[in-house]
Formats: C-alpha cells, structure tokens, sequence
C-alpha cells in the first residue's frame, strides 16, 4: 500500500474551458506553472517540462475529463526521487461550472513519504485555489505569494518552513 491525497473544488466555468486551462502549457504557465512555464501541451503519451526541470509524463488524456500525470513527486529518506501517480477529473455540473478533482498517490509509507503527502497536498489545493482565480477572473494569484519565486526559483518547499 501508499500514501496518497486527495483535493477538489467548484470552477466556475464550462468544463472545456477549465481542462484547456490545464493543457494550455501557456495558461497553465499563467497561474501554476509560473517559474519556467510549461514547455509543451498535455498529449497523451507525450513528457513535458514545468518549472524549468520537472520532467512530467503524461499517461492518459481524456478532453474535458481525465488527466494522469506521472513525476518525481516523491522523495525518499536519502533524497532519491521516485514517481507517483497524479489524477485530474473534470465533472461538467448543471449550473455550468466544473467540479475538478486533484489525487496524488504513490509515495512511499515512511515519514519522507508522510511528508511529501503533505506538501504535496497543500501544492494541489493552492493550484486549484489558483485555477478558480485565473480562469474566473484572469488574476494571478501566485504572483508574489512564494519568497522562492520572487527571485525566479520555482517553489519546492514552502517558503514559511525556513523562517520557522
């Protein structure tokens, strides 16, 4: 067995225009992908590039409503990094807008494992949060949040946990 999350929200917006706002590497790079964009367009069977050098697999690709991702989302006691599984659902509701469902699973049952569950889970629902502001209102909500991006370094950690 692994460690995995889970996270979820309401955008309100047709279920087209929210998936595009994921497989746009130029949207994507508008508010998620901020530091070193997204090099590429999400295709089925393709690897893409965000934040400059993260290799990103993309394993399955279903228009306007699944997207799996694999990356080095993990990292283990000794700083090896591994692959987990993410997952995107997109359920167009009646009142128009979209319900998108963020999983990551894969990481491995230790205490580094812990921890990249719940880093990585706060980086989701910060993305969705992002997602909901930018395809809503066109607002950025990253620009300015990460001390680490600030300086053009793409955030890895939470910049709060060094000045704690």
């Amino acid at each position: 067995m692994s460690l995995g999350i889970r996270v979820g929200g309401r955008i309100g917006r047709p279920a087209a225009e929210v998936f595009d706002a994921v497989v746009n590497p130029k949207k994507l790079s508008g508010y998620f992908t901020t530091v070193g964009g997204a090099s590429a367009r999400l295709v089925k069977g393709t690897t893409v590039t965000w934040w400059k050098d993260a290799p990103v697999e993309v394993v399955d690709l279903v228009p306007e409503s699944l997207i799996v991702l694999r990356w080095e989302g993990g990292t283990d006691a000794d700083k090896v990094r591994y692959k987990t599984t993410v997952e995107m659902k997109f359920e167009a509701l009646e009142d128009g807008g979209t319900m998108v469902t963020i999983s990551e699973d894969g990481w491995h049952e230790d205490e580094a494992g812990r921890r990249g569950t719940y880093l990585n889970c706060e980086v989701w629902a910060n993305m969705l949060c992002c997602m909901k502001a930018f395809v809503e209102h066109g607002i950025n909500l990253r620009d300015g949040m990460f001390l680490s991006e600030m300086r053009g370094e793409p955030a890895e950690a939470p910049d709060y946990e060094a000045r704690t």
